[in-house]
Formats: C-alpha cells, sequence, structure tokens
C-alpha cells in the first residue's frame, strides 16, 4: 500500500475528528461564541431568498453563496458585512457570473446556522425555522424582513387611473412586492409582516399564490423607514 494514500486516509480520519490544526472555528451553536443576532436575521433572510449551501468536496468544507445582480452593488456590500459579522473568523469573497456575482463564505459550521438546508429546491420541501432561528426573528424582524426583500422583494411604483369630476386622473402609488413560490418562505414573511403591524395581500398566478403585496399608505410607510429600496 503506497504510504500516500495511507496518509491520506489518516488525514482525513483526523479531519472527520476535528483534529486538523487550524481547522476549527469559534461557533455560537456549537460552543457559545458570541452572536451578532441582527446580522445573522437579516443573513437568513438572504439565505431564504436568493442563498444556497455546497459542499465543496475538494476542500471538505461547506459553502454559503448569496447571488447578487451587478445592478445592486449596495446589496452585495450589505450581504457580505453580515457574513463578515456572522463568521468574523472567516474569508468572504466575491465570484463575478453574468449579470450578477455570488457573495460567499465557506464554513464547517454552516449548517449549524442554517438548519434549512438540504438536498432539493426550497419550494420542494418543507421550510421551518428552529426555535433559536424564531427567537432571533422575533427581536429583530425588520432585519429578516429586509434579508427577504433584498433577496426576493422589490419596491415599484404603481399607476391607476380613475375619473374624478368626469375627468380621467393617473395616479402613482408605491407598494412593496415579494416573491416566492415556496409557501413556508411565504409564510414566514406574511407572520414576521402581522408582527411589525404591516398589512398584507397575496396575490396570484393563475390558481396559484405568488406574491405578497404591501400597499396601503400607512404600512408602505413603515416598511419605507425599515427598508428602503435597493442600491
Amino acid at each position: 500500500m503506497p504510504a500516500g494514500t495511507v496518509g491520506y486516509w489518516l488525514h482525513m480520519d483526523r479531519d472527520r475528528r476535528g483534529q486538523l490544526p487550524g481547522r476549527q472555528r469559534p461557533c455560537a451553536r456549537c460552543d457559545g461564541s458570541p452572536l451578532d443576532r441582527a446580522a445573522y436575521s437579516y443573513l437568513l433572510g438572504l439565505y431564504l431568498g436568493d442563498g444556497h449551501i455546497v459542499l465543496q468536496e475538494r476542500y471538505r468544507v461547506c459553502r454559503l453563496s448569496i447571488t447578487c445582480t451587478e445592478s445592486w452593488p449596495g446589496l452585495m456590500d450589505a450581504a457580505e458585512a453580515a457574513m463578515q459579522a456572522v463568521f468574523p473568523h472567516n474569508r468572504t469573497s466575491r465570484v463575478p457570473r453574468t449579470g450578477c456575482s455570488d457573495v460567499r463564505v465557506c464554513s464547517n459550521h454552516l449548517e449549524c446556522f442554517f438548519p434549512q438546508h438540504g438536498p432539493g429546491k426550497k419550494h420542494e420541501r418543507t421550510i421551518a425555522l428552529e426555535p433559536w432561528q424564531q427567537e432571533i426573528v422575533d427581536a429583530y424582524p425588520w432585519e429578516f424582513l429586509r434579508g427577504l426583500i433584498h433577496s426576493d422583494g422589490c419596491r415599484i411604483t404603481n399607476w391607476t387611473v380613475r375619473t374624478v369630476a368626469g375627468e380621467r386622473k393617473r395616479y402613482e402609488y408605491p407598494r412593496y412586492l415579494f416573491t416566492n413560490v415556496s409557501d413556508d418562505i411565504r409564510r414566514l414573511y406574511c407572520d414576521t409582516l402581522d408582527k411589525v403591524g404591516v398589512e398584507w395581500r397575496v396575490t396570484r398566478r393563475g390558481d396559484r399564490p405568488y406574491n405578497v403585496s404591501v400597499a396601503r399608505r400607512e404600512g408602505v410607510a413603515l416598511m419605507d423607514r425599515h427598508i428602503g429600496g435597493k442600491h
């Protein structure tokens, strides 16, 4: 048996046991290290919207990627800042793609922070928060909503035409939309809106619920105060 093969097996065994030097990182879930809960709430919203976790077989480590369009550089800055706050001992990076970039961080503890990770697409499996995650979302609801809006939402200007005193007039009004095909993720969004006192309604694409709309003046004003448009 080649000595290199035996050495590789020993290396892999030590890696599985967590005995490799320099590979251990503090983890708020494993050892109670401090956690920036506000940043985590925002990052959780981003992950549920446009994030995914993959295992890099070559490096034997998991990677979280948040896909951001190049049109919103401020969103990429916010996503990277949240990653750095939640994983202060890990490096972040940006990988350009066609029309967008992946904001990434690698960590062996990603599954500790995102137990929703699993095989397949998010809308094809159950998505539910663990009690400790729900506690953080309840404490920082606006950060969670901001993450969801920044990933799968938008602030737009709608318009309508009404006849007033015999004259047709055009009226414009702002509106927030959140679009996600996962019933569970839309429910998390709507439940959090209820907790902060924002009225919403669901619009449909055919017979299927699709968009969550916030259009009432009071709700939009509250969303503007805490979230605002992308940049």
